[in-house]
């Protein structure tokens, strides 16, 4: 830890100098070229210096330059620099249509080369020499997330946003991330982030992580990136029990019975976060969920079982939309009527009518998991399509696993276990890869109904 702290100041240090050091070439350049220079000043005009070439003490002093100034924009002109992106960093068109025409008259690998540099966005070398400024990967990140927030209302931003996703798809490429242990002995700054960044099961206060890192049957493990010195990217917290969780309560439990490591033969994936909002459609799940059961499984070789005790977050809104409809094909009159106590939300508290409700809704979860598909045939839940692309089994659907009053609102207390069964692992996930098909335990299957031409909802 002291090692890598050391050599990461010493970059970033290093970084630092030489961006002041460019700095000055640049301002001694300004001053010669007088009031032509003030062309410059707009934040396109550093970005088209910055892509005309530069040694790379001024490059990396007007990489740091232009991120500033982005970093001062308000909403407005912020949408302005991604539509100037958009607009006038896309391909060289002039290089690109010569590229074209000398494929097409010699099909060569040199002509190949030519074209598939001239195809790509002048925006993506403006990215990786914004990268070189102190600080630049994190700048970019925060960058894309504001990125973000504007396309919920212009499309038109996509490609910008599709350069972002495949630059960072390379610059956190599983080998540049490292896995730590999160434990009470780790930085007060990881920590509070961990807080933070908790997305599945809130914590409430510093008690409450101790509880879940400092037992002896609790683990919590994060992916971290040179480039973003003690921020997690995602985290998972781990309870190590002698069988397979089927409800959250017991295991945030302030009181409850802590068992030794050793003794334990299953381990239960009860939260997953992530915790970079900028790395979007960036995976790092699949990668952490295997690398933390081939740590654990080191430690404790007794441990039989890998298995989530995960959310079901669309399945309250799914089932809603069916009831709406006069015919729906997922449920069929008489669990219609029964499931028409669901609203109100007070039967949960009731036992006689929680029974009443059990199988009807029970049986609408196992066919909500196994039919409900988006147009392309993925599975609607966003934490099953997770889940089975890694090619886990869906296992098990518990009753009332989750009662509290953001569990009742996304899925009337449904939890799901996905098992990891490391034998069946890749099986399933072909399968999955190949033909959406859905790994599903006997159980789950014979609790849903049968539905064919399942009308796919949007998702």
């Amino acid at each position: 830890m002291g090692a890598r702290t050391v050599n990461t100041s010493f970059f970033g240090e290093m970084l630092q100098s030489i961006a002041e050091r460019g700095q000055a070439l640049i301002d001694r350049t300004r001053e010669r070229r007088g009031v032509a220079g003030e062309r410059s000043a707009g934040l396109i005009e550093l970005c088209e210096e910055l892509l005309s070439g530069r040694g790379e003490a001024s490059g990396v002093a007007l990489a740091r330059q232009i991120l500033s100034r982005y970093a001062d924009l308000t909403i407005g002109p912020r949408i302005a620099f991604f539509e100037a992106l958009a607009n006038q960093f896309g391909p060289d068109r002039a290089r690109l249509a010569a590229a074209i025409e000398a494929w097409r008259q010699a099909p060569t690998d040199e002509n190949a080369a030519e074209l598939h540099v001239a195809a790509e966005p002048r925006r993506l070398e403006l990215m990786r020499r914004l990268n070189l400024a102190p600080n630049g990967t994190a700048a970019l990140v925060r960058m894309r997330e504001q990125l973000l927030d504007a396309l919920e209302h212009r499309e038109d931003l996509r490609g910008v946003d599709h350069d972002f996703i495949h630059l960072f798809s390379s610059w956190f490429n599983r080998g540049f991330l490292v896995l730590r242990r999160i434990d009470w002995s780790t930085p007060a700054l990881v920590l509070e982030k961990i807080i933070r960044y908790e997305a599945v099961h809130e914590i409430r206060d510093w008690d409450d992580l101790r509880r879940r890192i400092d037992p002896p049957d609790r683990r919590c493990y994060a992916f971290f990136h040179p480039a973003l010195v003690d921020d997690p990217l995602i985290f998972v917290e781990v309870a190590l029990t002698r069988e397979i969780a089927d409800a959250i309560p017991p295991i945030l439990a302030a009181k409850r019975e802590v068992i030794a490591s050793e003794r334990a033969n299953t381990a239960v994936f009860y939260s997953i976060s992530n915790c970079q909002r900028g790395l979007t459609g960036v995976s790092f799940g699949s990668f952490l969920i295997k690398q933390v059961a081939a740590e654990i499984s080191k430690e404790l070789p007794k441990l039989a079982t890998f298995v989530t005790l995960s959310p079901a977050p669309a399945f309250a809104g799914w089932l809603k939309r069916e009831l709406a409809q006069e015919a729906s094909k997922a449920i069929d009159a008489a669990d219609r009527a029964a499931l028409a106590a669901l609203d109100g939300g007070v039967w949960a508290k009731d036992e006689a009518a929680a029974e009443r409700l059990r199988e009807p809704l029970m049986r609408a979860a196992a066919t909500y998991f196994l039919t409900a598909r988006t147009r392309t045939r993925a599975p609607v839940d966003p934490v099953a399509r997770f889940h089975l692309g890694n090619g886990a089994r869906l296992e098990r659907i518990d009753w009332l696993a989750d009662p509290s009053s953001k569990g009742m609102a996304q899925s009337f207390g449904i939890m799901v276990n996905y098992l990891y069964d490391l034998d069946d692992i890749e099986k399933n996930h072909e399968a999955y890869a190949e033909s959406r098909t859905i790994a599903a335990s006997n159980a789950v299957r014979k609790l849903a109904r049968p539905v064919r031409d399942l009308v796919p909802v949007e998702g």
